[in-house]
């Protein structure tokens, strides 16, 4: 996806040249090369800017489209022929500032002026309470409830009949029908996404939005993260519980149920009517199939295919986890003889 310019102002183009230059970086190809957009390397369009980090062991799926790339020396030769590419030790840092100069967050300029703003634009039959606080080129439905202290943040898309709990805050988001979030809940802020930078770790930048579908509930002080590049999306009629953590990019499908205390690392992708009991934890870049069930407390490092039932940590089958808790007490506590 492009980055959004309802919640991301652009601030024009920046040529692949001077952000060598500016960065210290080693350039290969065209200098003059404009940049507008910045992206995963996977997912990038014609003038976006990519990045490959890590070991490069690895092959890497590089778009088609994708107009250059910023990597360091042990990725080189994943760059596909003919995309420009420049070279540093810190190639999430320096593609962080590639996007600090193409786009700006309308957050940062929202301060000061009227509670509800003047540029917002509410339907005559929502509600709103006081102490609610929404933000130019928000727009709130019919029938949608923003109860007290609540805060809707630039360019969110609220539909119609929702239901916004006190205290609830929503940032980069679009939200279908019929959706309650309730008290505390937060949305869209930026992810746990961290990075090396010169001077030590850094905070990646997250240009993504969070999506969510008609009729999700979001429980009290529940956290959603908006994704780093692409959406983190909630599918319809999908239940999350109190005090849980869904991480940037995250796809959970229709009606999945996630019960309280848990937390689903980033990228993972979890199928239509799947079920995860309270303190479920996942790792990223998990695929959890449809129909799947997972025991309370459960932690899951790898991949499920559709309809099984799982438990334990780490997570596996729900009978080869009950013979092995079986086996364990047999030989922990064996009965004394006599």
């Amino acid at each position: 996806m492009p980055v959004d310019v309802r919640f991301f102002a652009p601030l024009g183009a920046l040529s692949l040249g001077e952000l060598a230059s500016q960065t210290g970086s080693d350039l290969h190809g065209d200098g003059d090369l404009e940049l507008t957009g910045i992206s995963s390397a996977v997912n990038g369009r014609r003038g976006d800017l990519g990045f490959l980090d890590g070991e490069g062991k690895s092959p890497i799926d590089v778009s088609a489209d994708i107009s250059a790339l910023v990597v360091n020396t042990a990725n080189i030769a994943h760059v596909p022929e003919g995309v420009p590419y420049i070279v540093s030790k810190f190639p999430r840092h320096v593609h962080g500032l590639a996007a600090s100069k193409l786009f700006r967050s309308r957050q940062l300029d929202w301060h000061g002026g009227d509670a509800i703003s003047p540029d917002a634009t509410i339907d005559e039959t929502a509600k709103i309470a006081p102490g609610a606080v929404i933000a130019p080129g928000a727009v709130i439905g019919a029938g949608t409830i923003i109860s007290a202290n609540a805060v809707i943040g630039p360019g969110v898309q609220i539909g119609r009949n929702c239901s916004i709990g006190p205290g609830a805050s929503v940032f980069c988001a679009l939200i279908g029908d019929h959706v309650r979030l309730l008290s505390g809940a937060r949305i869209g802020e930026a992810g746990f996404g961290v990075m090396p930078g010169p001077n030590g770790a850094e905070d990646a930048p997250h240009y993504g939005r969070v999506i969510l579908q008609d009729h999700v509930t979001v429980g009290a002080n529940s956290c959603i993260d908006r994704g780093a590049f692409d959406d983190t999306i909630l599918g319809e009629r999908t239940r999350i519980d109190n005090l849980c953590q869904i991480a940037h990019n995250v796809v959970l499908g229709r009606s999945v149920l996630m019960a309280a205390f848990g937390g689903i690392s980033g990228s993972v992708q979890i199928g239509d009517g799947s079920m995860l009991g309270g303190r479920v934890g996942i790792a990223d870049h998990v695929k959890v199939g449809e129909g799947v069930s997972l025991a309370a407390s459960s932690g899951l490092f790898r991949n499920i295919e559709d309809g099984e039932t799982w438990g334990g940590t780490p997570a596996k089958p729900l009978r080869q986890w009950m013979r092995e808790i079986a086996w364990l007490q047999k030989n922990a506590n064996p009965k004394k003889k006599g």
